[in-house]
């Protein structure tokens, strides 16, 4: 029988599907078969749906008691018996969520979601205790907790205990009404993808232990053990300890363990603990994990910033032990700079150390409470630990999850176990030392990151025959272009004569290329006449070039704002990267559109530099940074954007450059005027159609066309 409270409660049909666990169609199939007008197969009288006691035609409102026993006669399919031999029903689901939502009421009765949480917990972890144990070895404050609940926090949990078969079950479902409670709990938990990829990687640990019994695992921040219960399997006795700073959290754990019978997991208040522990007790691991909850900003120059806790997990490794800890990804994203801040070097004394195995690039948005921050999970190795060293294995997870869905965490733990992936993009080892060739060492004081190590050619792209094939395309498809594409002579590179590539931001410190900022200027001081403005829209053709202006004297209020020059790059790096060439020179960059200028353009333009002087020209230096390679740099989650200064160039000889620009200024040019002719034949259309549609005109073709 449901609880006094529940049987008076009313239901709508949204709610009974949601507590009944089905869709919203089923319910109003069951209602629409089941009604007491309505034809039964058979001639056999079924009890009908309950009719309505409330609400309206539009939301009808049912008794809960009422759809509790009509749901008791129909089991659930494929569902397991229960201990007593019984398939459960929809109804025990029905009940169960009520159950739920009445203890979710009790929220405000209590005062606080954590209070309920632990009322709860507390009464699952006495269960779970047993009247044998003895009241010393219960967690401080739990028979207090227990004794204090709510009596019908008290009632709901037995009842959930007596239906699920288990004080732990219980529990975790308890916990899973977080979210519903509104409790801040619910915003630093470890998501279940990246439970699910560190407990397979775990399990890795597992496989190779040579010792007697199970690997050790120390969890440095383990919140309320969303990843020590995710580990189900590395445990033992003694073998297991958690690290909880939080009071709450650490309380809510301890109740957890007691639920599920995991009294041998040992809780510390800090790490300085592990050292000073129980005799018997663990201060290194063959697994050491760790997600801790950031706070809200980059500590980059916090000597215990994120970086820190994998310092931690190395020094607490064992030989041959694995570390797994989640970091921001702009831990490894940022340069070092001149002034090498305590991110930057904690980063390379990782590196340096050889302890860092692998980076994992975590799809972006996989934190619900986190949507702006992108995470990474890197895999540590102690220095005695076998394996590829002087060597880390870069995997974009991101990438691969847009490729697979779902089932990328187990596709990921393939990729590190095999240290490859059939997408050459996807993943990828870099040397770690400074000796190794230019562009590709970790220790060169550049990102790390693995979506901007990892755009590098197409290894399966054979691009001679592909540029061959788009050849033959165009001569087909522009016949009057025919003989100018006959003439565009495309060859293989010669064996040995490899094209190194350098990093824009090296190029924008020797002074090479200029970077120019967009800037912000109100929708108020933009009109129809002045300097040209070229922002986000104008990049990506949502506005014609030039219909958005500003007057000279309205840009005096923008001090900083800048004007372009001829031979300017405009360059847009969200979700890709899209550039245009400044022809004429003398626009306005609007936010987020930035430019590259070349500055040795203006003199050659101004006669004062020979040609072989010129080290880029616009036109190719625009196509050049739009390339596929620097397409897949985005990094971001809420907005991709690729960095500037992370593309890379190749380096061409002065001849060949000459050479490109003047293929591709000849290419834009010709595209210009296709897309004026395709500009004028979709006036043509529009112009007929609406003469044609208001009836003043009436079309023919003259006689003997087409």
């Amino acid at each position: 029988m449901l609880e006094e409270a529940d049987a008076a409660s009313l239901v709508s049909l949204g709610e009974i599907k949601e507590l009944a666990e089905v869709g919203r169609p089923t319910v109003s199939n069951w209602r629409r078969r089941f009604a007491k007008d309505a034809a039964q197969p058979g001639g056999v009288r079924r009890p009908s749906f309950p009719d309505p006691v409330g609400g309206s035609d539009s939301r009808p409102l049912f008794d809960a008691e009422e759809v509790a026993s009509w749901l008791d006669l129909r089991p659930v399919p494929d569902a397991e018996p229960g201990r007593n031999g019984t398939l459960p029903t929809y109804g025990d689901r029905f009940r169960r969520g009520l159950r739920l939502r009445g203890l979710v009421a009790l929220r405000h009765e209590l005062g606080s979601a954590e209070r309920l949480v632990v009322d709860a917990l507390a009464v699952c972890a006495t269960a779970g205790a047993g009247t044998d144990r003895c009241p010393a070895a219960l967690p401080a404050g739990l028979l207090e907790d227990a004794k204090a609940a709510h009596p019908r926090v008290m009632g709901v949990v037995r009842k959930l205990i007596e239906e699920l078969g288990s004080p732990g079950t219980a529990a975790d479902t308890v916990l899973s009404l977080a979210e519903r409670l509104e409790s801040e709990l619910v915003t630093d938990a470890t998501p279940a993808a990246v439970t699910e990829l560190i407990s397979a990687l775990a399990g890795q640990v597992d496989a190779a232990s040579s010792g007697p019994g199970r690997p050790t695992l120390i969890d440095l921040c383990a919140g309320v053990g969303e990843l020590l219960f995710a580990l189900g399997d590395v445990r033992g006795d003694g073998s297991v300890v958690a690290v909880e700073p939080d009071a709450l959290r650490r309380k809510i754990l301890l109740y957890r363990l007691m639920a599920h019978h995991r009294t041998v997991v040992d809780v510390c208040a800090s790490l300085g603990e592990l050292d000073t522990f129980r005799p018997g007790g663990i201060s290194s691991a063959d697994l050491v994990i760790a997600d801790p909850p950031y706070a809200a900003g980059e500590r980059e120059a916090d000597e215990k910033g994120p970086l820190s806790w994998a310092l931690e997990a190395v020094r607490r490794l064992k030989p041959g032990g694995r570390g797994l800890v989640v970091v921001p990804t702009w831990t490894l994203s940022r340069p070092r700079g001149a002034t090498p801040t305590p991110n930057a070097r904690m980063r390379e004394e990782l590196l340096s150390r050889d302890a860092v195995a692998a980076v994992v690039q975590l799809p972006r948005r996989i934190h619900r409470f986190r949507t702006g921050a992108e995470h990474a999970l890197l895999i540590l190795r102690d220095g005695a630990a076998p394996g590829n060293l002087g060597r880390v294995l870069l995997v974009d997870a991101d990438r691969i999850a847009r490729r697979v869905g779902d089932k990328w965490p187990a596709y990921v733990a393939k990729v590190l176990e095999d240290g490859r992936s059939p997408v050459a993009e996807e993943a990828g080892d870099f040397p770690v030392s400074t000796a190794s060739p230019r562009g590709e060492a970790l220790l060169d004081g550049r990102s790390i990151l693995p979506a901007h190590r990892l755009g590098t050619q197409d290894k399966g792209l054979d691009h001679f025959s592909a540029a061959l094939e788009a050849r033959r395309e165009a001569a087909t498809a522009l016949p009057r272009l025919k003989e100018w594409i006959g003439d565009l002579g495309v060859a293989r590179r010669a064996p040995g004569s490899e094209v190194a590539h350098r990093r824009v931001g090296e190029h924008l410190r020797a002074g090479q290329l200029r970077l120019l900022a967009g800037h912000r200027i109100r929708q108020s001081d933009m009109g129809d006449a002045g300097l040209m403005l070229v922002g986000r829209e104008e990049m990506l053709g949502a506005l014609p070039l030039g219909q958005r202006r500003i007057a000279l004297e309205d840009l005096a209020e923008y001090p900083q704002a800048q004007t372009t020059e001829r031979g300017d790059v405009f360059l847009l790096t969200e979700h890709g990267v899209c550039t245009r060439v400044d022809d004429a020179g003398g626009c306005v960059l609007l936010a987020p559109v930035q430019g590259l200028r070349i500055p040795a353009y203006r003199e050659f333009l101004a006669g004062k530099v020979r040609p072989e002087a010129v080290w880029m020209r616009p036109h190719p230096l625009a196509q050049l940074l739009a390339a596929p390679r620097n397409q897949h740099r985005g990094s971001g989650s809420l907005v991709r954007r690729v960095s500037v200064r992370d593309m890379d160039l190749p380096e061409l000889p002065p001849e060949e450059v000459a050479e490109l620009e003047a293929i591709l200024a000849e290419t834009d040019r010709q595209r210009a005027d296709v897309r004026r002719q395709l500009a004028a034949l979709d006036n043509l259309a529009e112009r007929l159609a609406a003469g044609v549609a208001d009836g003043n005109l009436r079309l023919r073709r003259r006689p003997g066309s087409g």
